[in-house]
């Protein structure tokens, strides 16, 4: 891969700002990848908004230009790609790695979404990860999911039916035509910065797939 001929677009998730993928960021310019890490407003509109949102700042940097278009995203900023895909597919998609997504919508949601509280501070795209809220269906390009199965947040863990990385359970993760799907000892919070997952995004969008060593790194 020539340097610069291959961009990658990373999505934070909500609550969080660009900041959160600067490891991933870094890691990936590394390795001779075009950046583009969004900071977009996650709780101030539906992900259908959000989306328009990002598919704008896209044309805007013009990343029709480069031969392939790679996302990272961290948990809600999957959706959100995953509605941009679903109207207005990028001509030159390459793969996409999803670290934590709700994919299944998360119970935490579910619990929380009717307070007052939760609404005030998620807005409209907290009652978007409710489960069963805007399913996309299975999916129909490159896609690699990274999952955690380490919790720093108790209570949260009580609402969650499964493994999971105290916001989102294993499962919740999963879509059909996935490409690859990895589970890691890692939290949900924390997880875009850990090495092993740095190591499996990287693999991801270069070979499609997760690196199989990796699979069986002890806790």
């Amino acid at each position: 891969m020539g340097a610069k001929e291959e961009i990658v677009v990373l999505l934070h998730g909500i609550g969080r700002t660009a900041g959160s993928m600067s490891a991933p960021a870094s890691r990936l310019a590394e390795k001779g990848y075009a950046i583009s890490n969004i900071d977009y407003p996650s709780r101030s509109a539906s992900i259908a908004t959000l989306a328009e949102g990002v598919n704008e700042r896209l044309q805007a940097e013009n990343t029709e230009a480069y031969e392939k278009l790679h996302f990272v995203t961290h948990s809600m900023g999957g959706l959100i790609v995953r509605q941009l895909i679903k109207d207005s597919r990028p001509p030159n998609l390459g793969r996409t790695l999803m670290l934590a997504p709700p994919n299944q919508g998360s119970a935490v949601a579910d619990f929380w979404g009717n307070n007052f509280l939760f609404k005030a501070i998620y807005g409209p795209a907290g009652q978007d990860l409710q489960t069963g809220n805007g399913s996309f269906g299975p999916v129909d390009f490159s896609l690699g999911v990274v999952a955690g199965t380490k919790s720093i947040d108790p209570i949260s863990s009580l609402l969650l039916d499964g493994p999971n990385d105290g916001k989102v359970t294993v499962e919740s993760t999963k879509v059909e035509g996935m490409a690859d799907h990895i589970v890691l000892p890692v939290n949900h919070t924390f997880l875009m910065r850990d090495a092993r997952v740095l190591r499996q995004i990287e693999a991801f969008l270069g070979n499609g797939t997760f690196t199989p060593q990796s699979k069986g790194e002890p806790v």
